[in-house]
């Protein structure tokens, strides 16, 4: 009986180890968590190039380079990306709904 409660704590000492390795990509899955301050700092670029206050975090990509954020614009969500970069810098916001419209 001991050696069974050991493993299962084990097992679930490894799977909350292993679930701080997942990225959170910001996809709607995380109800109500505060976006990372990359994902902030491109919503509110974005929302200035598009002067649209109505602004969804869709999802983003972390790498090294950049985190790559998907911001949803207004009513119809319409798909805007930026790169924000660790030194609080972004790449200027484009869209993703019309290619080089901005």
């Amino acid at each position: 009986m001991t050696r069974r409660l050991l493993a299962a704590v084990g097992a679930i000492s490894s799977a909350v180890l292993l679930s701080a390795c997942v990225e959170d990509t910001g996809s709607g899955g995380s109800m109500g968590a505060m976006p990372s301050a990359e994902e902030q700092v491109c919503l509110q670029r974005v929302s200035q190039e598009t002067n649209n206050g109505d602004v969804t975090l869709l999802g983003s990509s972390f790498s090294q380079a950049g985190t790559e954020v998907i911001v949803g614009v207004g009513p119809q969500m319409a798909r805007w990306q930026c790169i924000a970069y660790s030194d609080g810098t972004t790449s200027r916001p484009m869209s993703l709904t019309n290619e080089g419209t901005l």
